[in-house]
């Protein structure tokens, strides 16, 4: 009776979160009302409840989880700077004389924005109203530009400080201990939101040359959907070219150097670094424009984004606490170690399962709620790597951001396109990077070092 009610609940989540319920109050109110049809039945203790207000206390005493309101006080006041603006004038200087030289300069300038500002809908609201109408201007394909820009956007769910990362980092650790634990070893290892970031950095620089390589294809075969930009005389040449490169990427490049070299060396926690961060954007946006009427803005969109990842944690919290009362965690365990395979087989259940879940859910609500159930019983399997676990987890929900029809990206750069850009463009625009971050999965799970590697040459095992 108890595991009966422990799936209704979760159909009945995911019901409310189609219907287009809030996140977290649909997570707490669903948890309070299987929590009492528990109770009636006999199949919980009310008493469980009693762990909740520990439980909060934790997730606001969490050094980890600091760094999440600093990271995105960062990537807001950059996204209020110009800087993406600079770097795409100047890149697509650079790059400009090449067929597809223009998309090749809009992949790159993603990258900086995604390590800048780690929050997927900024970057593509910022790359949709500033890159998206230079790339039509200059006579590229619709469906190519519409793919190019949700891709690279997206970019931000990969590479540290992404808040996906961090979000992910910690739930792994949790239910790494736990695995652990439940094995009977009291002195368990650690897995860190660090080794995480050294984890994703080499998938995500593959999946950036993946996308450059496609593009580059593109320009070859069809070039008349990316052609070259035609000649500026009054745009800067040569050496004054490569000065005002160097302007404009100097500083944003040294603040993203700073930030991750100093987390991934152990000189800073993320927390630490991540105020380094919060502080250099600040320096820099005043160096730009100036601060008069910046600040205000900018701390209140840091309060709102917080506020809502900060309360959908505390629903999710509750959520676990319920279906584990409920005995789903026993649930979920048989059944994925019975699946045929073995742990691979189990996995590659989840995965899956991750995957169509992106159609419906968002990011957040997949980390709070689904990996919490799974990841403790996949890491007590033999030979999963928690690293390598959490990056395959991260390229996955970075897929379910991009795929139609209900990719959040999507839906962020629909908002921003200019008219011309039709939802059918931004679809088919976007299935080729689709399939080639499942090209990235299907590599990770072949060549699981690339996860691995870098943490394993800073961290040791």
């Amino acid at each position: 009776m108890s595991e009966t009610l422990a799936v209704v609940m979760v159909l009945a989540v995911c019901a409310a979160l189609l219907a287009g319920y809030p996140v977290a109050l649909t997570l707490a109110g669903m948890s309070l009302i299987f929590a009492a049809l528990g109770a009636a039945a006999g199949a919980m203790d009310l008493s469980l409840l009693g762990a909740l207000p520990q439980r909060i206390f934790g997730i606001m005493n969490n050094d980890v989880l600091l760094a999440i309101p600093l990271f995105i006080f960062m990537g807001v006041m950059l996204e209020r700077s110009r800087i993406a603006e600079e770097l795409l004038e100047t890149l697509a200087r650079l790059f400009g004389a090449l067929p597809g030289g223009l998309g090749i300069a809009v992949t790159l300038v993603g990258v900086l924005l995604a390590a800048a500002k780690g929050i997927v809908g900024a970057t593509t609201v910022t790359m949709g109203l500033i890159v998206l109408p230079t790339m039509l201007r200059h006579g590229y394909d619709k469906a190519l530009a519409a793919g190019t820009v949700a891709a690279t956007a997206t970019l931000a769910q990969i590479f540290p400080p992404a808040t996906v990362l961090i979000l992910l980092g910690d739930q792994l650790s949790n239910s790494y201990q736990a695995a652990q634990l439940a094995k009977g070893n009291f002195a368990p290892q650690t897995v860190t939101v660090a080794d995480l970031f050294a984890g994703a950095i080499l998938p995500g620089l593959v999946l950036v040359l993946l996308y450059l390589l496609y593009l580059i294809a593109v320009a070859v075969f069809f070039p008349r959907k990316s052609p070259p930009l035609k000649p500026d005389p009054a745009a800067p040449q040569g050496l004054a070219l490569a000065l005002r490169l160097g302007e404009v990427l100097v500083a944003p490049l040294a603040l993203i150097l700073i930030v991750l070299g100093s987390i991934l060396a152990g000189v800073a926690t993320p927390t630490e670094a991540a105020s380094v961060g919060a502080v250099g954007s600040i320096l820099l946006a005043a160096r730009r424009n100036g601060l008069a009427g910046l600040l205000p803005p900018v701390t209140v969109r840091t309060t709102e984004i917080t506020s809502m990842i900060f309360l959908i944690l505390i629903g999710a919290t509750l959520f676990s606490l319920v279906f584990r009362g409920l005995g789903g965690d026993v649930l979920v365990e048989r059944a994925l170690t019975n699946l045929p395979g073995g742990v691979g087989g189990a996995i590659l259940a989840v995965m899956v399962a991750l995957f169509v879940l992106g159609f419906v859910m968002d990011a957040f609500e997949i980390i709070f709620v689904v990996v919490p159930i799974v990841a403790p019983v996949l890491l007590k399997m033999p030979g999963v790597d928690p690293v390598w676990l959490g990056v395959m987890i991260a390229v996955n929900l970075q897929t379910s951001y991009l795929h139609p029809p209900l990719g959040p990206t999507l839906f962020y750069l629909r908002g921003v396109a200019p008219p011309e850009v039709t939802t059918r463009d931004i679809y088919v625009g976007i299935i080729p990077f689709v399939l080639i971050q499942l090209a990235m999965l299907a590599g990770l799970w072949f060549l699981p070092g690339l996860a691995t590697l870098l943490p394993h040459k800073l961290y040791g095992s």
